[in-house]
């Protein structure tokens, strides 16, 4: 592209210059100024008046004064009196140096005859070079190239020549240091003396001054003045670029046209998600103020409304352009491993590290790179305990970037209150930090913006139109505010039923589905997991047997996948199920079922899911239609915050013209009904004073161990700054906080995990060591005492010779609720342990009596702890699986769920790694450290020493490493360096997209193994920064 480039001088007319005049401003010029010359009181030595009138001439010839080729400053090239000047200073200089020299070396007079062999004077060393010659060579030599960057190329070209050539005789003089003789030609004394007392003439400076003006001005043909113009602008422009250049390698925060990204990260985005363009409402929220100023942000839309793509690429923005880490906060496990597949690749192409942080799974602290950023990607709890490491390595400020999903959880429980607990030490730890927060759309954002110190972006966009509907008898009503009963009639539902058929489906979910299965999709939401699989079944004995031949051979896969998956066992439900299409979808799946079931169903092999509303609030699988079987959670009724997020999967972005979703009521449940659909969203509470405050003294438990704050007014500061200080009117009722936060510390004393210092200033709080160890440890204050209760008592008797002590130590408490011990299958266990295991049993206070008692239906007058007796039991579950590591077969055996015993086996990995943590702080405990790390990997992964490598990558189950271990991928050196498509090829049922996502993970964790060692071997190499020396 070539564009004329015109420079525009700001104005047409002559600049005057009279107002420039100086000392320094040329006699003639202030002659023709004022009218008179001023008089020269420094004896100046004027040139000829015939020489100044031809110099006059010949620059009138090139030079003129519309063309101004040196821009402000005026010419110096006429000025008789500045270059009398200089050679007056020059003469002053030279005549210095011959004083100088003749007072250093006496001259030996020279004779008539030549005497090649008399001394000579050391000024004789420069041979044919007298000192005057040497002055006005020594000035010129001083003229470097430095000083000629600026200068015209016609000028710097003459100077060029002119220092050549002066060189060149330098050089022809200076190539012998003894005198030359002349036998062809005999020099005289006279000449020799006349040769010293007169040296050859040389040029001034000023005369040089002159020629090179001349030479530059007598030179039009080789440059014009628009080249000269145009040399200015784009040297202008060079210069405007390379301080741009420098700018962005500075600060970095542009580096391209994607909202400062570059256009590769744009490209990924469509290779990788299948994404070509942004929607207007991302356009408009990547370029808020507030996230090119980088202050905090809420961000609040509708579900399915793309909130995670603006997340990921203001973390991506951060990774690059600042070059600070990033921390993203997800809800669930299944989340937390579904985002490290996704953005594995990405970290692979833009040189980011990609670490999970979930479950069993993370460092604390995390590895210190030097070279490369970190993306942490995190459960809430697991983002707590990060936080808090990085506060205590004093690493917080390096993450620029923290990001919550689903900030409206604030408000949930025991969990909101970990996300409320580590915002606030963000908050008052990294000034620097920003923190975006995505949600739903929440009913008091006020108090949470106020709370973050955010601003807040609202939009009810969403990328396919919502119809809502509720479903009375065989009536269908759309849901409209406006209206007075909130429903408007719609139509009546058009079904055949046998008086049979009526009986079993009296909701008329068959006839609802059917509207649309199997040529598109729908979820059927119910209020428990029995109910899941009784709907699913019920609706397969009442489809045609047309749904069977619909994706026949897809299915036929599927079935046989999870017959995998299972070491050869096979769901009845799901057996009976699948070939029509459909499935139920609960926690009673196992995660590989579950993963199984959800990606059947995004590729259309299935086209209808029975699930709980647990699926709403994880993956996002959406639908043409979404049924909603009951208004109910289990015994409660459904929250406004439940049903939006369930009816916001209604609808698929670029499939469907518009979603619908269906609520089935009765009339009992009518007003209800009315107010859950037309109500406005719940308000968002802080939880920290869930439980008797529970939250609160963990939270100040943890500031004081991390030093953040040692005095009870430092403590009262720090809470000033939660959600809670915020909301405290609402939610303390009549305490004020500075009440709460004094009786919390009072109870932390008393509980032994916080003291006060007996120093001369007094009043400094302090942990003790069983508190630090609570706090490292994210142990839940209630257990704490009974941890190290069973721990002391434990190291009394410990049993090594099998896993079930060790086991029963990190079963964790707040299982136990949830399982009722079968007392026939307790005492049938029981009497399969070894003599040493019942003697353990008997120890922890089970003994076998009891249990034999129990399993008999008697009474038992004994006193025994019902606690301990339902943690043994959960410890038997999972001694069969570390033995068995068949969950299948366990799961018949002890009569629970698959799903169940899973959960059981993670949080026990969870509780186990805690335990490790809080052994860590406690010198006693010392034994636990090795014996707890290899019980936490093996709990982690519960399958054969051979699969965990597999295994440790993100979404591989045991199913698929079996598969890849098979096929001759025995190692994680081997799958990241593996071929997709060579993979997708080899293992049986594996896409394309999924073998691209299990190369990068594998990858990505290679990397992170590899640079961490590196890092530990830097830090062994480094030279000690306090190394004595002599």
């Amino acid at each position: 592209m070539s564009a004329e480039i015109k420079v525009k001088r700001q104005s047409s007319r002559k600049r005057s210059r009279d107002s420039l005049r100086s000392h320094l401003t040329p006699v003639k010029k202030i002659t023709n100024a004022s009218g008179r010359q001023c008089p020269d009181n420094t004896g100046q030595i004027e040139l000829p008046r015939a020489m100044d009138e031809s110099m006059d001439a010949k620059f009138s010839e090139y030079c003129s004064d519309t063309e101004d080729f040196f821009g402000g400053y005026d010419s110096i090239v006429g000025d008789s009196s500045f270059l009398a000047k200089l050679d007056r200073v020059e003469q002053n200089m030279r005549q210095h140096d011959i004083d100088h020299a003749t007072s250093r070396c006496p001259v030996v007079l020279l004779c008539d005859k030549p005497d090649f062999t008399s001394l000579k004077s050391s000024t004789d060393n420069c041979p044919k070079q007298s000192c005057d010659d040497s002055m006005t060579e020594s000035i010129l030599e001083g003229l470097t190239d430095d000083a000629f960057i600026d200068v015209p190329s016609s000028q710097l070209a003459f100077l060029q020549d002119l220092q050549t050539a002066d060189r060149n005789c330098c050089t022809d003089e200076d190539k012998t240091s003894t005198p030359m003789r002349h036998p062809e030609k005999s020099v005289s004394t006279e000449d020799r003396n006349e040769r010293h007392i007169a040296p050859k003439a040389k040029k001034s400076v000023s005369d040089h001054l002159k020629r090179a003006m001349m030479a530059n001005a007598a030179a039009p043909s080789s440059f014009s003045r628009t080249a000269v113009q145009k040399e200015a602008v784009v040297t202008e422009e060079i210069n405007v670029a390379m301080q741009a250049m420098e700018s962005v390698s500075m600060e970095t925060t542009d580096l391209g046209p994607f909202f400062g990204l570059p256009t590769k990260v744009k490209e990924l985005i469509c290779n990788l998600k299948g994404i070509k363009d942004l929607y207007e409402w991302q356009k408009t929220c990547l370029n808020l103020d507030s996230v090119q100023q980088r202050r905090n942000l809420i961000y609040s839309l509708p579900t399915s409304g793309g909130k995670t793509l603006v997340a990921e690429i203001l973390i991506v923005k951060e990774l690059l352009c600042r070059k600070r880490d990033a921390l993203f906060i997800l809800p669930y496990i299944s989340l937390v491993q579904e985002k490290v597949r996704g953005l594995a690749s990405f970290g692979l192409e833009l040189d980011f590290m990609v670490e999970e942080y979930a479950g069993s799974k993370g460092r604390f602290p995390p590895v210190k790179r030097r070279g490369k950023r970190s993306l942490y990607i995190a459960t809430i709890e697991k983002a707590h305990s990060l936080v808090n490491s990085l506060i205590e390595a004093k690493r917080l400020d390096n993450v620029g970037l923290v990001v919550v999903d689903e900030l409206h959880m604030l408000g949930d429980g025991s969990r909101g209150a970990i996300i409320e607990m580590t915002l606030a030490k963000v908050l008052y730890i990294s000034k620097s930090t920003q923190i975006i927060g995505m949600s739903a759309t929440l009913g008091n954002v006020q108090d949470i913006q106020k709370f973050l110190k955010a601003d807040n972006y609202t939009n009810d966009f969403r990328p396919v139109e919502l119809k809502e509907y509720v479903k009375l008898k065989d009536s269908i009503y759309e849901v409209d505010p406006k209206e007075e009963e909130c429903f408007r009639f719609s139509r009546l539902l058009n079904f055949k039923y046998s008086s049979a058929m009526q009986k079993v489906d009296q909701d008329h979910i068959v006839a609802l589905v059917t509207e649309v299965i199997p040529s598109q999709s729908c979820l059927v939401f119910c209020p428990t997991k029995k109910n899941c699989e009784n709907v699913a079944g019920m609706i397969c004995k009442y489809l045609k047997e047309d749904f069977i031949q619909h994706k026949q051979a897809e299915k036929a896969v599927l079935l046989g996948e999870l017959r995998s998956s299972g070491n050869g066992s096979l769901c009845p439900v799901l057996k009976k199920t699948v070939p029509y299409g459909l499935a139920y979808h609960h926690s009673g799946l196992t995660s590989e079922e579950r993963k199984l079931v959800e990606e059947a169903y995004s590729a259309g092999v299935l086209c209808l899911l029975t699930c709980t509303s647990t699926l709403a609030a994880g993956i996002n699988l959406p639908a043409r239609r979404v049924i909603l079987r009951s208004p109910y959670v289990a015994a409660d009724f459904l929250k406004r915050s439940q049903y939006k997020q369930m009816v916001g999967r209604a609808g698929r972005a670029g499939i469907d013209t518009h979603g619908e979703s269906i609520l089935i009521l009765q009339d009992k449940d009518k007003v209800l009904v009315k107010k859950l659909v037309c109500a406005p969203m719940e308000i968002c509470k802080s939880n920290l004073m869930l439980n008797n405050g529970k939250g609160v003294l963990s939270l100040i438990l943890s500031i004081i161990g991390l030093n953040i704050t040692n005095s009870l007014e430092q403590v009262r500061d720090f809470m000033s700054g939660t959600l809670l200080s915020v909301q405290v009117k609402q939610v303390c009722l009549e305490r004020s906080l500075w009440e709460v936060t004094q009786e919390c510390v009072e109870l932390l004393k008393e509980k032994g995990l916080v003291t006060v210092s007996t120093e001369p200033q007094g009043g400094t709080l302090q942990v003790t060591k069983l508190g630090r160890a609570t706090y490292k440890g994210s142990v839940d204050l209630t257990y704490c005492d009974v941890l190290y209760r069973d721990l002391s008592k434990g190291l009394e008797s410990l049993m090594l010779n099998s896993f079930l002590h060790l086991v029963y130590l990190v079963t964790p408490y707040d299982m136990v609720s949830q399982c009722k011990p079968d007392w026939m299958v307790y005492f049938r266990q029981f009497t399969m342990l070894s003599a040493v295991e019942q003697k353990m049993c008997a120890a922890v206070g089970v003994p076998e009596s009891f249990v034999a008692r129990k399993a008999a239906g008697q009474n038992v007058k004994k006193n025994v702890d019902q606690v301990v007796v339902s943690r043994l039991y959960l410890a038997l579950v999972l001694l069969s699986l570390l033995k068995e590591s068949d969950l299948w077969s366990v799961a018949d055996r002890f009569q629970l769920s698959r799903g169940f015993i899973q959960t059981l086996l993670s949080s026990s990995s969870v509780f186990c790694s805690c335990v490790l943590h809080f052994s860590e702080e406690l010198e006693e405990f010392w034994p636990f450290k090795a014996l707890l790390t290899e019980l936490t990997r093996r709990l982690t992964y519960c399958v054969q020493a051979e699969l965990i490598p597999l295994m440790e990558v993100a979404g591989v189950m045991e199913g698929r490493a079996k598969q890849l271990y098979n096929a001759g991928y025995k190692t994680l050196a081997h799958l990241a360096n593996a071929d997709p498509n060579v993979l997708a090829k080899t293992v049986e049922n594996l896409f394309k997209k999924q073998a691209n996502q299990i190369v990068a993970s594998a990858k990505m964790l290679l990397n992170e193994k590899a640079d961490a060692l590196q890092e530990e071997m830097d830090d062994l190499l480094m030279m000690p920064l306090n190394l004595l020396s002599l």
